[in-house]
């Protein structure tokens, strides 16, 4: 089967990147070097086209229901703008997928783009409406199931899958925000935006995990405080046929996913499919260590078994650890007790970029999971001390 493109995809060629097989779609994975492109997102600024990331769009009377009994999080309390990371769990508990979780301003006409626009619920703004963002692949996925709930229990409620109609880019590090606040001042021509100073402003206010319709370089778009490196910055979603002036609105290191990986990883954040993998390493929000997007007070799917996880506690937890002998941890490398004896797994490994230390993501058993305890990784069948570190590995 083929792979997807992102609309980009030509740009990026002759940009000289290198690509990758990421969640069917193929994606740059780096443009000059994985470090230099590290570099610049922790000092200066980057952007990464994650135009693979689905978006589907839930709007209508019973939307609100759809979403609270489909996700972890607690989306009542999300006002206009808001975003939540939460997570999509069956019937055990288990991670399907994680998302971000965004409530649209009302007052659009629901199921389409306007003027560039997501849609943003009823005409007449009585019912929240949103947008979630499922990982690269999972969109088809997430759609069916919303669909299948939703008309099992007769919701009224409109479920769009738009992932073919946007261009998503993440403008990531402490420049960020005024090259963000650049392309939204200025229009595609250079010059001041018709949208005048009131998108500008919009933008400067937010919060993190707080977004809003802005033009950035003259198009339409939407613009959220949102991330995936752990430094400051925008995740831009734009109609895929604008895709190429707003990506050359932002005067920055382009960057790939092998960047994306170890930014990510020195966060200690979670990647779908190698972190957690409902099929291969089937994982509870509260063993991955993200029991702070689960709202065990709403009903969702899975929230029973979650509650007595909670009460029982679990066996294993997800946490960090940095390799002290010389070494790279990768996936699937067992963690030891130093004496032959496996008491955890790696699931994510990686020379630190930004340290030049080894550091790793796993699962480890919890009378192991204390900070500073000392561990041992199995690389290549040989036993290599490691510490335990609770991510994040740098400030």
């Amino acid at each position: 089967m083929a792979r997807q493109q992102p609309p980009l995809y030509e740009v990026h060629e002759a940009a000289g990147a290198s690509f990758t097989d990421f969640g069917g779609w193929d994606m740059p994975v780096e443009f000059d070097s994985i470090r230099t492109e590290h570099s610049a997102v922790r000092e200066s600024a980057g952007i990464f086209d994650v135009s693979h990331m689905g978006e589907i769009e839930v709007s209508g009377p019973d939307a609100t229901t759809l979403m609270q009994r489909l996700t972890t999080n607690d989306v009542t309390a999300l006002d206009p703008g808001d975003s939540q990371y939460s997570t999509i769990t069956d019937e055990d508990g288990i991670i399907i997928d994680d998302t971000v979780v965004y409530r649209l301003p009302d007052g659009t006409p629901a199921g389409e783009a306007v003027d560039g626009r997501l849609a943003a619920g009823e005409a007449d703004g009585d019912h929240p409406s949103y947008l979630f963002i499922p990982n690269a692949g999972h969109d088809g996925q997430a759609y069916t199931r919303w669909v299948e709930y939703r008309d099992e229990r007769d919701l009224d409620a409109d479920v769009e899958n738009t992932t073919d109609s946007w261009a998503m880019f993440a403008v990531q590090g402490p420049d960020a925000p005024d090259l963000v606040f650049d392309a939204v001042e200025t229009g595609s021509e250079g010059i001041e935006s018709t949208a005048g100073g009131g998108d500008a402003a919009a933008v400067r206010d937010l919060s993190k995990f707080q977004a809003t319709h802005a033009e950035v370089a003259g198009v339409e778009s939407w613009v959220a405080r949102t991330g995936y490196t752990g430094e400051d910055g925008f995740e831009v979603v734009c109609p895929a046929v604008d895709a190429e002036a707003v990506w050359n609105a932002f005067d920055c290191q382009p960057c790939g996913l092998g960047a994306r990986d170890t930014l990510r990883m020195e966060f200690g954040f979670l990647l779908s499919g190698q972190d957690f993998d409902p099929e291969e390493n089937p994982r509870t929000p509260f063993e991955a260590a993200i029991g702070f997007a689960v709202a065990l007070d709403t009903e969702f799917v899975g929230r029973d078994a979650l509650a007595a996880q909670q009460e029982a506690g679990v066996d294993e937890t997800f946490t960090g650890l940095v390799l002290e002998e010389r070494g790279v941890p990768r996936h699937g490398y067992e963690i030891t007790d130093g004496d032959g004896t496996t008491i955890g797994e790696l699931t994510s490994g990686t020379m630190s970029p930004t340290l030049n230390q080894p550091i790793g993501l796993g699962y480890v058993d919890v009378d192991y999971a204390d900070n500073g305890t000392e561990v041992a990784v199995a690389v290549r069948g040989e036993e290599k001390r490691a510490t335990i570190t609770a991510p994040p590995f740098i400030d």
